[in-house]
């Protein structure tokens, strides 16, 4: 279970950031959940973002469980304090077929330095639910600006 965030702002804080986000515009996320140390992001599964089978590319969902882990990071922290990400490991556990991908990520160990967070993504058809990946990585606050 993650600590609470650090400033009661963390919701607007993250909304903020994540609209800033060039490619998760151009994957059609969006940020359903948001809570202190947690973060889902969803996006479909299209033509432009799939590999060569028609499956989700393993970019695409690399780039959401990222930002996932990211923003889960980034609810901790305090005002005028933004997250990069310093090492990420995934593992590709099926090929992600179906509507939508959602990345579910959350921090595991918030320290001052260092915060490690991991994602699991699901890929989505309907009411079906397939677990697609898993990321675990190292995310580091630093000051903004």
């Amino acid at each position: 279970m993650a600590p609470g965030s650090r400033t009661p702002a963390f919701r607007e804080i993250v909304k903020d950031s994540f609209a800033r986000q060039g490619l998760m515009r151009t994957l059609g996320a969006e940020i359903t959940e948001i809570g202190p140390g947690r973060c889902t992001i969803t996006a479909p599964i299209r033509p432009e973002t799939a590999q060569q089978h028609g499956f989700a590319h393993a970019g695409t969902t690399f780039a959401l469980g990222d930002s996932a882990c990211g923003y889960a990071a980034l609810s901790l922290q305090e005002e005028g304090v933004e997250v990069l990400t310093s090492e990420m490991k995934i593992h590709l556990l099926a090929p992600a077929t179906g509507a939508r991908l959602v990345a579910r990520g959350e921090v595991l160990r918030a320290g001052r330095r260092l915060v490690v967070a991991r994602a699991d993504v699901f890929a989505e058809t309907g009411g079906d639910s397939g677990h697609v990946a898993t990321l675990l990585g190292t995310i580091v606050p630093v000051q903004a600006g």
